[in-house]
Order: C-alpha cells, then sequence, then structure tokens
C-alpha cells in the first residue's frame, strides 16, 4: 500500500482515492481501446507509407529504368499510373454525392415529419 500511495502523491493525485471495481474495469476498457486504436492507426499508416512508396517509385523511378529491366514485371503498365487515381478520384466523389444526398433526404423528411 506504501507504494500505492507513494506513487499517487507523485500523480498529485489524493492518496485516499478508493476505485470501485466498476471504474477499474471502465479503466481497463478504456486502455484495451485506445491499443486497439493504436494498432488499427499503425496498420493504416503502415498501408499508406507502403502504397505512396509503391507509387512514388512507379511514377518518379520507374521511367528512367531500361524497359528491358526485371523491376518492371514488379508493376504495372505506365498508363495505369495515371488511370488507376483518376477512377478512384472519380469513384470518391461519386461515393460522397450519394451520401451527401442521402443524409440531406433523410433530414428533409425528419423535418416534414416534425
Amino acid at each position: 500500500m506504501q507504494y500505492v500511495s507513494s506513487s499517487l502523491e507523485t500523480l498529485n493525485l489524493s492518496p485516499n482515492l478508493h476505485l470501485s471495481i466498476i471504474e477499474i474495469g471502465f479503466t481497463v476498457k478504456l486502455l484495451q481501446m485506445e491499443l486497439a486504436d493504436r494498432a488499427v492507426g499503425f496498420i493504416l499508416a503502415s498501408i499508406s507509407v507502403t502504397v505512396f512508396t509503391y507509387y512514388s517509385f512507379w511514377v518518379i523511378v520507374l521511367p528512367f529504368v531500361d524497359s528491358d529491366h526485371f523491376v518492371h514485371s514488379y508493376f504495372l503498365p505506365q498508363e495505369y499510373a495515371i488511370l488507376l487515381p483518376v477512377y478512384a478520384g472519380v469513384s470518391l466523389i461519386c461515393f460522397l454525392s450519394v451520401f451527401i444526398g442521402y443524409v440531406m433526404l433523410k433530414s428533409n423528411s425528419k423535418k416534414k415529419k416534425a
């Protein structure tokens, strides 16, 4: 108990702090969620760095490499370097437009009911 009270004093917390089982369970759940969020963030950041590196090498470096070099077998033809981002952008704009339209229609139907 001495260790607990001394560590509470270093954190500027009251040594008479009493936590219930529910509060401790909630704290543990928050820590687990934080670790899960960090893991998901790390995975998404890793994927983003990998895609950025692959695309940058494909667009910037590969045009200066001989066309018969073995590195070209790991990449799609150069035409796709432009087509894939254009299709992804158009798809994103279409999805966002449909989503915004859906939200606007849903909010209008709620206003009419009220």
